[in-house]
């Protein structure tokens, strides 16, 4: 015969199943823990997957930037294409742990946005402002009232920048959001003061591949203990939060662990009540009944009420408590679930109606959140509601689209009303099981917000969700659901210009450039007006692009116009792990007139891993280029001068990695092999991979330079790749962005020159930024040089340098 939880583990195959289980155990307790983090992937999954479902608080992320200036394993998107890419990512691996998110920065137009690397905290606060990133914390106490903030980072030298300040930001905003008198314009929001009880540092080091972090981790205070496995699916804790970590796979992020952790030692920074402690949650009210000795206290420092009410107040928390314990217990059957929780939920409505001001001030928030997960659990045991979905899920200014909401077959009433951009409306078409809304936007319905300011694990999300309404055994139930695609309002063309950036060396013959424009959506009229010095020349569904004087160097910006607005280009983001997205930008077309020469007689491979797009830029450069995909990497490789690795490329193409020995004779017989920069976890075997000896720095934080603006000494000024067929010289290293280079060489063979000298301030000085080799009749050279974004950013001095890189042998 089957134990009971026997029976409970074989129905869990069920998706719909797991998911109302997730639902009971949100009600298990009235705590809330927030973990504060820098970027998408720096929540602590693991640990967090046992605060909620071992021990049943509410988790919430805090993330202070949305990772745009991160790297990309998956594809082409970089800046805010990236963030999009990133932002997507933590939704769905909250999603997994049952998180909620509080984003603290909201793209890479805000001041708080992810600008690459920094090794020091207060250098990040230049960027962000010191000021407001804590008020953005101290707003996000306030708004969700956590008991418990822990950071995932220390703020110790060796560690990231950018987590430093988020440690820093998270502890300095805890005495300011108690403090009335800190940003009293949160009091006309409606945000009262809050109290965080518990602070605690992780006490565990940062070091490792990237980090390297120079002082030892405070001594442990608190240990959290595992205890047992995730009932719906038997799993260790720590394994569902490298479920949850996988969809951060723009990061590479997401293994299965040999052993799963179970414990993580923390460091009891700050209690508003000090006291020694055996569990995370000594000391702070666990449950329903808790909030019961609680009132006691707060009523007799108040003068409270007579002694009935304290007991019909204490007896309705009990009584609650009872109610939700039987519905857990009465799992799967969902009859008796939801005979329970409307009895639990007519309890807390007393609460909520007849308790004292005092325990208000005090417990509102969690009365509050605790109904709300009670009516998301009723419509859950119901099984109301199916889907909702938009077709096309992008609309216009003055576009339709049309809604449909899928129920289950049932007698109950069930109110569905859309919540919808500004701008948009919608009207009812069909009732009954499948429920039909014609949506229309007017005219001037603002774009939608490509960054949403949080996201919540009980529904809702986004500027377009439902909230459903409907009586349940006898008592009214209201959930917020997501659409299975997010709703946008978005332009209605979207404009794309190829090449959308013409290089023009200011040295050559050629004086024209064709144009090609594409419109995407309804038909309209695209024009663009050409500077002083050039002509735009209609042409085929597009332009013939004319200097009619010898063009000045620098950078060009035009703007086409559609029917005399400015127009924009739509990027669809499509992954399978976090579905359809889209970025949108202003379409642009720029001009970047540069004095460069190129190589003569270079025939150039370029051997691309999707997360670059050098082999692009090389050929508007004028360059005769050759996508090299699996057949190419096989065939004759002499007809190649050059080839050029792009970034990650070993560790993203297998058929690259095969090709090694072939790569190695093509050096060996006068080819000129290029890498640019590679991670040792990209594949990259220090004596396999390179034509010679040649190891990647770790950890990272070591070798790299953060500041864009850090002195470059030429090591070796006679070298051909430096003098030729450009003579580099210090305006090359100006305007760079972000950084100068990562993971730099630490170790090569004897046969490498190191070319360049840099280092960030107070550091030693880097060489292994850019070395190269003579091999047999060629030439090997590595670069880690960050030359892929300088040229996406269009900085003048890459293309140059990129240009030397790329010369024959």
């Amino acid at each position: 015969m089957l134990t009971a939880r026997e029976r409970i583990e074989r129905q869990m195959s069920d998706p719909a199943l797991v998911r109302l289980h997730r639902k009971l155990s949100r009600l298990s307790t009235v705590l809330t823990v927030m973990n504060t983090g820098a970027h998408p992937d720096d929540e602590q999954n693991g640990m967090l997957a046992w605060l909620r479902f071992g021990l049943g608080m509410r988790v919430i992320i805090a993330c202070s930037t949305r990772g745009e200036g991160g790297q990309n394993a998956l594809g082409p998107e970089r800046l805010g294409a990236l963030g999009v890419v990133r932002s997507r990512e933590l939704e769905e691996s909250a999603r997994v742990i049952d998180a909620d998110i509080a984003w603290l920065g909201h793209g890479p137009d805000d001041p708080v946005h992810d600008f690459g690397f920094s090794k020091d905290g207060d250098a990040t606060f230049e960027r962000w402002g010191k000021e407001r990133i804590i008020e953005r914390l101290v707003r996000a106490y306030r708004e969700t009232r956590p008991d418990i903030v822990i950071p995932t980072f220390l703020d110790v030298p060796g560690q990231h920048g950018h987590h430093r300040a988020m440690t820093q930001a998270a502890e300095a905003a805890i005495a300011l959001a108690s403090d009335a008198n800190a940003f009293p314009e949160h009091a006309h929001e409606g945000l009262a003061p809050w109290q965080v009880a518990k602070f605690y540092l992780p006490a565990w080091s940062g070091g490792g591949s990237t980090y390297d972090d120079e002082v030892p981790p405070p001594e442990t205070t608190l240990t959290l203990r595992v205890e047992g496995r995730d009932l719906p699916t038997g799993a260790e804790f720590d394994r569902i939060g490298e479920w949850s970590r996988y969809f951060h796979a723009s990061q590479g992020m997401g293994r299965w662990p040999k052993h799963a952790a179970s414990r993580w030692p923390l460091h009891l920074k700050f209690a508003a009540a000090p006291r020694s402690e055996a569990s995370i949650q000594d000391g702070l009210p666990t449950s329903l009944s808790a909030l019961a000795s609680s009132a006691t206290e707060l009523e007799q420092r108040a003068d409270g009420p007579a002694d009935e009410v304290l007991r019909a107040l204490r007896d309705k928390l009990a009584s609650a408590d009872r109610d939700i314990t039987a519905a857990q217990q009465a799992f799967p059957h969902r009859d008796a679930i939801l005979q329970h929780l409307t009895a639990a939920a007519g309890h807390l409505v007393w609460v909520a109606e007849q308790a004292s001001e005092p325990f208000q001030k005090a417990h509102a928030h969690r009365i509050a959140r605790k109904r709300q997960e009670i009516d998301a659990a009723i419509l859950d045991a119901s099984g109301l509601f199916e889907r909702a979905y938009c077709e096309p899920a992008s609309i216009g200014p003055g576009g339709t689209a049309v809604l449909t909401v899928e129920l289950s077959p049932s007698s109950t009433a069930v109110e569905i009303t859309p919540i919808l951009p500004a701008g948009v409306t919608a009207k009812q078409e069909q009732t009954g099981e499948e429920c039909i809304f014609r949506l229309t936007a007017s005219e001037d319905a603002a774009f939608s917000n490509l960054f949403q300011p949080g996201w919540s694990s009980l529904g809702g999300n986004g500027e377009a969700h439902l909230q459903l309404t409907a009586e349940v055994s006898g008592r009214i139930a209201r959930a917020c659901f997501d659409f299975e695609e997010p709703l946008l309002v978005a332009p209605r063309q979207s404009v794309t210009l190829t090449p959308e950036t013409v290089i023009v060396p200011v040295t050559a013959d050629a004086r024209q450039w064709p144009i090609q424009a594409k419109i995407q959506g309804e038909t309209a009229a695209l024009s663009i007006e050409a500077p002083a010095g050039w002509a735009m020349e209609p042409n085929d569904g597009g332009w013939i692009l004319r200097a009619e004087t010898e063009p000045r160097q620098g950078l060009l910006r035009l703007e086409p116009k559609i029917d005399g607005r400015p127009a924009y280009r739509t990027l669809p983001i499509v992954y399978p792990h976090i579905g359809r997205s889209a970025y949108r930008e202003s379409a642009a077309l720029n001009i970047l007139c540069l004095d460069i020469a190129l190589p003569d007689g270079a025939r150039i491979g370029y051997v691309g891993g999707g997360a670059d797009h050098v082999g692009t830029w090389l050929s508007r450069m004028g360059l005769d280029v050759t996508e090299m995909d699996e057949t190419a990497l096989s065939g004759d490789l002499s007809r190649f001068t050059t080839i050029v690795i792009g970034i990650f490329a070993f560790g993203l193409r297998n058929d690259l990695a095969a090709a090694r020995p072939r790569l190695h004779r093509f050096v060996e017989e006068g080819g000129h092999l290029v890498t640019l920069y590679h991670r040792p976890s990209d594949g990259w075997d220090p004596a396999q991979t390179p034509v010679r000896l040649l190891e990647i720095g770790s950890p990272s934080l070591r070798w790299r330079v953060t500041d864009p603006n850090a002195a470059v000494t030429i090591l070796a000024p006679d070298h051909p790749l430096l003098t030729g067929p450009n003579r580099l010289n210090e305006e090359d290293w100006r305007g760079w962005n972000k950084e100068r280079g990562l993971y730099f060489a630490s170790r090569w063979d004897d046969a490498y020159v190191p070319l360049l000298s840099m280092h960030d301030a107070g550091e030693q000085p880097l060489t292994g930024a850019l070395v190269s080799a003579r091999i047999g009749k060629g030439r090997h050279t590595h670069t880690s040089l960050v030359l892929h974004h300088q040229m996406d950013r269009l900085v003048s001095g890459a293309f140059r340098i990129m240009a030397n890189l790329v010369q024959p042998a």
